[in-house]
């Protein structure tokens, strides 16, 4: 068995792999959404809307504060890639891509389909492989970790 140092230097690099792993993949969306003028925390929103959605679903799976979602659709809204539209329960409203949205949305996809540093340096092996242990890291967290009070951004979005 590992004493606790080599655990410790076990942990430590693997931890310092997966942090620079994930701000370097961060970076590279905020490249790809900055050079369509979108703010990183709206282009995950719109990554996020295949389907119209409550603002409370949304705030779930980017991880956001409720509160901050309502920034973020009004950021949204302003650019006309999204729109408000009435739900089932029509006291709910929905937030449902305008196809500007799905535009921009599907040039958001093909750029990262096309630049993902993770799909480039991995064969589809390694990527099959890396999936399920990510699954087990990160086992029993909620879909999306919040931040504060979304993904590291400031403020709310321009």
């Amino acid at each position: 068995m590992a004493t606790s140092p080599e655990r410790f230097a076990q942990a430590r690099r693997l931890s310092r792999g997966i942090i620079q792993t994930a701000e370097r993949v961060k970076a590279d969306f905020g490249e790809i959404v900055s050079a369509l003028d979108i703010p990183p925390p709206l282009g995950r929103a719109v990554l996020e809307l295949d389907e119209p959605a409550p603002m409370r679903d949304l705030a779930e799976r980017l991880g956001c504060d409720r509160s901050y979602v309502t920034n973020l659709a009004d950021g949204l809204e302003e650019r006309g890639l999204i729109e408000r539209v009435p739900g089932v329960d029509r006291r709910v409203k929905l937030l449902r891509l305008t196809p500007s949205g799905r535009d921009v949305r599907d040039r958001i996809t093909e750029r990262i389909a096309e630049r993902s540093m993770v799909l480039d340096r991995l064969t589809d092996e390694q990527c099959a492989a890396l999936g399920p242990l990510l699954d087990v890291l990160l086992a029993g967290d909620s879909p999306a970790v919040p931040t504060a009070p979304c993904f590291d951004e400031p403020g709310p979005p321009e």
